[in-house]
């Protein structure tokens, strides 16, 4: 996994921004990706900012914040997929992780239904929550920086969860709308 990203997504960002990419986002779970590009950033002796995005409930931010150590976390529910662990992978290096941000369900849902809504982009959760977190970082940035942040995943597979209102509202992740009746009487 972090082979097919050194070799092909590294690459595409670097030659797509012309080399002046700063920061790359990437959601963390298996760490393929992350490790990947952060790999071939550094291969061409870029300096580039690597900021991960794991999930709240995941350990992998805490695990970031110890060095690598696992020892004494525990991860908790979460329901935004493909990212965030309760371990860590070997393909994940976070020593090659700048930052790791985190990003609770409902923003990175939010986000992923307003992706769809506004830009057309039919993503996941894990995008949604790479969104997130590139905004999260960019906001303390200045207009020389050049943020590129990875949406890996589709939102075909999550019809019936996060982009369906009733799932939404079960989950507490968006408040029941209130509708005004108009009385067929009058």
């Amino acid at each position: 996994n972090p082979a097919a990203h050194y070799d092909t997504t590294g690459p595409e960002i670097w030659e797509q921004t012309g080399g002046r990419v700063t920061d790359i986002v990437v959601g963390m779970g298996t760490g393929g990706t992350i490790t990947g590009i952060a790999r071939a950033m550094r291969a061409r002796g870029a300096t580039v900012r690597m900021v991960g995005v794991d999930p709240v409930g995941s350990l992998l931010h805490d695990a970031w914040k110890n060095a690598g150590s696992v020892e004494g976390l525990e991860a908790s529910i979460y329901k935004v997929e493909g990212i965030g662990e309760d371990f860590i992978p070997s393909t994940l290096d976070l020593s090659l992780v700048d930052e790791v941000v985190q990003i609770g369900d409902a923003e990175a849902f939010l986000w992923a239904r307003r992706l769809v809504r506004e830009e057309g982009i039919f993503c996941g959760g894990s995008s949604g929550a790479a969104v997130a977190g590139a905004l999260q970082i960019a906001r303390d940035l200045g207009p020389e920086r050049l943020v590129v942040v990875v949406l890996p995943d589709s939102g075909s597979r999550y019809l019936s969860k996060f982009y369906d209102d009733d799932w939404m509202r079960e989950h507490g992740f968006i408040e029941v709308q209130a509708f005004n009746f108009i009385s067929l009487s009058q």
